[in-house]
């Protein structure tokens, strides 16, 4: 969550052991296994990161690898404002 910290209205809710990523109303991903997973979209799908199945069964996700608050940000921006739509 500290990577998190400069994106506005950014919260999580613990489930099954792991932490689900909100903007607002909108998932955009999830801490699975200690990986910050986010959710595959045109923009985040550009930014070539690590493609990783958060848990058996599910949609593949991409795993965030900066640790810079700011490139967090516009990163987790530009995917919420892709999934708003």
């Amino acid at each position: 969550m500290e990577l998190l910290r400069e994106v506005d209205g950014v919260y999580h809710k613990k489930m099954m052991g792991e932490y689900i990523l909100y903007c607002g109303p909108i998932i955009f991903g999830g801490i699975y296994d200690n990986r910050f997973l986010v959710k595959k979209t045109e923009y985040s799908s550009s930014l070539r990161l690590k493609e990783a199945i958060p848990y058996p069964g599910a949609k593949p996700m991409l795993q965030m690898d900066s640790e810079d608050p700011d490139v967090v940000k516009e990163i987790v921006d530009t995917i919420v404002k892709e999934l708003s739509k």
